[in-house]
């Protein structure tokens, strides 16, 4: 089993942004699929993120008179180095996370595209922008896009480089110092990432790693940095976008999803009920944008049951490090606590299990089977809160018009997913739920791999964008530079003021007249 050498794990940790390392507090990493001791990380403190918020300042200062070019060609670099060292950060995302191997390639894949995306299209949109002024050849607009300074990125254990680290690159392209911290429960594999971009010509002080809890770090975090990225609950980030509200400073949060799928009688049943698998248990369900909710019409729902329950309980689960495995670990005991809660819950309550609903000690201590429910109602508590893990609930319904009101009844609004007999009639659908991604003929991996495109949630699923254009400029602040070359409000050529003022109106509506303007 190739698990991360011991060798690995000491050359990470001397990557910690922290003061001396000994006689100080240390979490013990376990390789979750066993529970065994994989390695120890040292705790940071408050005084830690305040000595790498000022070692970021000043690299910052440098960072940013750097040609948005030589910053690109250091992403590009990053993206190399990605692919040339993957089975290593393969083997620590599941070795930390205890992912399936096919999991832990999203990961890697995320970092890629971000890197490419943002190198290839970065300078462009960074670039000085000349906009439409009120009188053209009297008055010259430019918008300038400075970066935010330090940025913060507070980021979750289940994906732990897709949500740090592809965070990362648009904000030191912008310019920008980081600072990351990573989920107590899942250092090293940010960590590796970390280093890779430090191999690519990041500057060490720029771009600081500071693991511990969040009540103590992340705090720390929120009220020295200058822009916020989390990546996490509705409920921690209510608090934290009240934090940086407190201060002035921006955020932006992708937090919680209890997602959608709708099924259509026109759909392919069998290819539905296939993807429907990714779409539900790709990292044990351990996923904000997983499907827990499938709204089918009532004519097909017997079939699609049949079909989705026969797959989900051929699903291989295992702690393979190779791409044999279908579906791996929950991450910890509270995870496994979840699940369990919410499924023994329903069952006592009278929904009917269709597949799985068990725990799997044998296979590993967070193991749990993909489990399907119907016969889930409001009163259960997988109907309306996110379980956070293997479990779906399927839902017969009259017709699509229901489905897309009962999609819709959610505080969340993150991702949806709809099937339907053609791709038109799935857009149209589409278009009337209220999420910030919805994928037609897919579960979650389309809208989130267009990293040209704004990704993030509405209601209760967060606040701003990740990927696209929005995803970069989020970490500037937009500058306006206007230049005159004549004083256009105090009267000219003799004209007397009264006469001036009256004609300005009737100049910039004549303007307003010319195409281009």
């Amino acid at each position: 089993m190739p698990l991360p050498s011991t060798t690995t794990f000491d050359r990470l940790r001397t990557l910690v942004a922290i003061g001396d390392p000994h006689n100080r507090s240390e979490r013990r990493i376990p390789e979750v699929f066993t529970g065994r001791e994989l390695a120890t990380i040292p705790v940071g403190t408050a005084e830690d993120v305040t000595a790498a918020v000022a070692k970021a300042r000043r690299a910052q200062q440098e960072w940013a008179q750097r040609p948005i070019r030589q910053r690109a060609a250091i992403l590009e670099r990053f993206r190399t180095l990605v692919f040339e060292h993957g089975d290593v950060v393969l083997d620590m995302l599941q070795a930390e996370c205890g992912k399936s191997r096919a999991s832990a390639q999203e990961e890697l894949l995320d970092l890629a595209l971000n890197a490419r995306y943002y190198a290839q299209r970065g300078p462009d949109l960074l670039a000085p922008e000349r906009v439409s002024a009120p009188l053209p050849g009297v008055i010259k607009t430019v918008v300038r896009y400075q970066p935010k300074g330090v940025v913060g990125i507070i980021a979750p254990w289940n994906y732990p480089i897709a949500l740090s680290v592809s965070d990362a690159l648009p904000a030191l392209l912008a310019g920008n110092g980081v600072i990351v911290k990573p989920d107590s429960q899942t250092p090293y594999s940010t960590l590796a990432a970390v280093e890779l971009l430090y191999r690519a010509g990041i500057p060490r002080e720029l771009l600081a790693v500071v693991p511990g809890p969040g009540a103590v770090v992340g705090s720390a975090l929120i009220e020295q940095c200058d822009y916020l990225m989390f990546t996490g609950s509705s409920a921690t980030g209510r608090l934290l976008a009240e934090q940086c509200a407190r201060r002035l400073i921006g955020c932006s949060a992708e937090l919680g999803g209890k997602n959608p799928m709708i099924v259509t009688a026109g759909a392919d049943l069998d290819i539905v009920a296939k993807a429907a698998l990714r779409a539900c248990f790709s990292n044990a369900g351990q996923l904000c944008m997983a499907i827990e909710r499938i709204y089918v019409e009532q004519s097909i729902a017997a079939r699609f049951l049949e079909l989705f329950g026969r797959y989900a309980r051929g699903m291989v689960l295992g702690t393979a490090y190779d791409f044999t495995v279908d579906m791996g670990s929950l991450m910890s005991e509270e995870q496994l606590k979840t699940v369990s809660r919410h499924v023994d819950d329903a069952k006592a309550k009278g929904a009917t299990v269709i597949a799985g609903g068990n725990p799997r000690p044998d296979i590993g201590p967070l193991f749990y089977e993909p489990t399907v429910l119907t016969g889930v109602t409001d009163d259960m508590d997988c109907a309306r809160n996110e379980t956070f893990g293997p479990v779906v609930s399927v839902y017969p319904v009259r017709d699509v018009a229901e489905a897309v009101a009962r999609a819709n009844d959610s505080e969340f609004g993150l991702n949806a997913s709809v099937w339907a007999a053609s791709a038109a009639e799935g857009e149209a659908i589409a278009a009337r739920i209220r999420c910030g991604t919805v994928n037609v003929g897919e579960g979650y991996g389309p809208a989130y791999a267009t990293i040209g495109a704004p990704m993030g949630g509405m209601g209760s699923s967060g606040l701003g964008r990740r990927h696209g254009p929005d995803g970069l400029l989020k970490y500037t602040e937009p500058q306006t530079i206007s230049t005159s070359r004549t004083i256009v409000a105090d009267a000219r050529f003799g004209v007397p003021e009264h006469i001036w003022r009256r004609a300005l109106a009737p100049m910039v509506q004549f303007v307003q007249r010319i195409p281009g303007f």
